[in-house]
């Protein structure tokens, strides 16, 4: 996705430009509506752990699990904030046996707290036949899980008895599910997303129903699969994300979707979006993003997903057993139409910002044809996220790179900002390079002053971004920006 800036038609040609259009742009282009405050995350978050899940519980600890290259153990973590979870001590909770049941490839386990217990899910082959993948629980009464003792529920059984994974569960209407991938005999090789309502923790009632099975062309790539499916719940719909094709960059996370309090043993209640809504992205380096889950900011007014992607392409070998598979997290932002909106798995560093223009509801700084512009209905959402980093011209200054590309910062020329690439001359630097002030509107917001024309500010003005002073009360609301 690496192209000359000089077109955005140019760009849309290449395939991988194709591949971000397609999922950034799969609810539209309503303008995603979010007033929460900025949050700031390092990617990736750990390193060589796929599969990730993250809860928060009401301790006030986020709680961390995942897979590790291994396969042979579950491990947690945890910490008062999502950073945190990058250094904190990791513990081992429970270790595959040395035969039988529960004894190879171990994978994804997540952790969820049901009725003051805490349980894991996860799945299990056996030394003997590793492929025979089964889903287990395990439960701990301690009021920290990573102390205490996790007890063995055995498996959770289905009524095929064969290759199944990825369990998760969530409630609606007083009712507790369980959604878990399992070999589909329709497929032939491959699995689909079954849903069964729960009599306790680790048991299963009445007959699953299958709610989604891979068919469509980026469901099938490498292989048939929709699986690590997770749930968020917002505007009285619930959106189950899950994960398909093979583990390599080929990957791709979809959606599901059904109304809250609908019958959700009727696989018609659920509706499949045609395309994914999150996948590969050359630009950003970042690959076969995948097997998520959600979590919210430390407070608690951001949604974030979870989720692994490798870092490169190219894999020697079987996938599975690539062990670069990192632990990444982002903000993401909700469509005015009601539906989540998670752009794209975001370059290495620090997280991107949205820009919102103060005193204009819905209205954030986003470029298109590489000119920066301000208004409410950006092509994708990652035209409207900027990565706030040091300077270019240094001193104390700091730069706005684009999202979606890695290395094109805002600069000025002529009073107007482009976004443009970084040609490394002494010009570029000192013309994308700003000092950060306080909003000149509004002092919890943010104003950007050229460093080389002082004075002057990063201003929206009917709709396109240009370098003015901001001497009136309309030119200090122009050029305030609250930080999404």
């Amino acid at each position: 996705m690496r192209t000359s800036p000089f077109s955005r038609r140019r760009l849309f040609q290449t395939a991988g430009a194709a591949a971000v259009v397609t999922a950034a742009s799969t609810f539209g282009i309503a303008a995603p509506a979010s007033a929460a405050p900025g949050v700031l995350y390092t990617n990736p978050l750990i390193r060589q752990r796929a599969d990730p899940f993250i809860v928060r519980h009401t301790d006030g600890y986020y709680y961390f699990t995942a897979s590790v290259p291994t396969y042979d153990r579950i491990v947690m973590r945890r910490s008062t904030t999502l950073q945190g979870l990058a250094t904190a001590q990791e513990v081992t909770v429970w270790s595959k046996h040395t035969s039988g049941p529960m004894s190879y490839h171990i994978w994804a386990p997540e952790i969820h707290y049901i009725s003051g217990k805490w349980y894991i899910y996860f799945a299990a082959g056996r030394a003997e036949d590793v492929w025979a993948i089964r889903m287990y629980a395990l439960e701990n009464a301690s009021a920290n899980p990573m102390s205490g003792t996790w007890t063995e529920k055995g498996q959770i059984t289905t009524p095929r008895d064969s290759f199944a994974l990825d369990a998760t569960t969530f409630t609606d209407g007083g009712t507790r599910y369980l959604c878990w991938a399992q070999s589909d005999p329709e497929l032939g090789s491959g699995t689909s997303l079954y849903l069964a309502a729960m009599s306790n923790p680790w048991t299963i009632t009445g007959t699953p129903v299958r709610i989604s099975k891979p068919t469509l062309s980026w469901e099938v790539i490498g292989h048939k699969v929709n699986e690590g499916a997770a749930v968020v719940k917002r505007n009285g719909r619930i959106f189950m994300t899950f994960s398909a094709s093979a583990t390599d960059a080929n990957y791709a996370v979809g959606l599901l979707t059904a109304s809250e309090g609908a019958n959700l043993l009727n696989a018609s209640s659920w509706v499949k979006n045609p395309q994914p809504v999150l996948r590969s992205n050359e630009s950003t380096s970042q690959y076969g993003p995948g097997h998520n889950s959600f979590t919210v900011s430390e407070d608690g007014q951001s949604d974030i997903i979870v989720y692994h992607a490798r870092p490169y392409k190219d894999i020697s070998g079987d996938p599975l057993y690539d062990p670069n598979r990192h632990t990444r997290i982002q903000k993401f932002y909700w469509n005015a139409d009601g539906t989540p909106n998670f752009g794209i798995p975001v370059a290495d560093g620090p997280t991107p910002y949205r820009f919102a223009v103060h005193g204009a509801s819905g209205v954030f700084l986003n470029h298109y044809d590489f000119r920066l512009r301000a208004n409410a209905s950006p092509a994708m959402l990652a035209d409207s996220q900027f990565r706030i980093v040091t300077g270019l011209a240094g001193s104390g200054t700091v730069s706005l790179e684009s999202a979606n590309y890695p290395g094109y910062f805002l600069r000025h020329k002529n009073y107007e900002v482009w976004v443009e690439r970084n040609d490394g001359s002494s010009l570029f630097k000192a013309d994308a390079s700003f000092h950060r002030r306080s909003g000149r509107a509004d002092a919890a917001g943010a104003s950007f002053e050229a460093t080389n024309a002082a004075g002057r500010y990063v201003q929206n003005v009917n709709g396109m971004v240009n370098l003015l002073a901001a001497t009136t009360d309309t030119a200090r609301a122009a050029a305030t920006f609250h930080l999404e």
